[in-house]
């Protein structure tokens, strides 16, 4: 059985370049892949994905800024700030007919 995912058409051209050059980076596509089922600490993105770690924060702090992570935390008993990340996208879908472009995003409700 087919499913018809339904997104959000993103108008502004800014927001749609911000987005075409998130997911043109393999870091950022594998990051979202990654956290799309459960969120995850930094640690675990970069060990299951082979990422180095401070690769793994500049591309949190991009995905961030772009609206397209969900960033959760809490304070352990020995007071350590723990983070963790979940994708907010289930799909990003674009087209280029002549010279219009358009991007609709699939949000993630697992």
């Amino acid at each position: 059985m087919q499913q018809l995912i339904s997104g959000k058409k993103i108008d502004d051209d800014s927001r749609k370049d911000a987005i075409l050059e998130v997911i043109s980076d393999k870091y950022c596509r594998s990051i979202l892949e990654n956290t799309r089922e459960k969120p995850k600490s930094a640690m675990e993105i970069s060990g299951e994905t082979k990422i180095p770690i401070s690769t793994v924060y500049r591309r949190l702090q991009t995905l961030h800024d772009n609206k397209l992570l969900a960033i959760s935390g809490s304070i352990s008993d020995d007071g350590k700030k723990y983070f963790l990340y979940k994708s907010k996208v289930k799909a990003i879908s674009t087209s280029y007919i002549g010279n219009n472009i358009e991007v609709e995003i699939v949000p993630n409700t697992c």
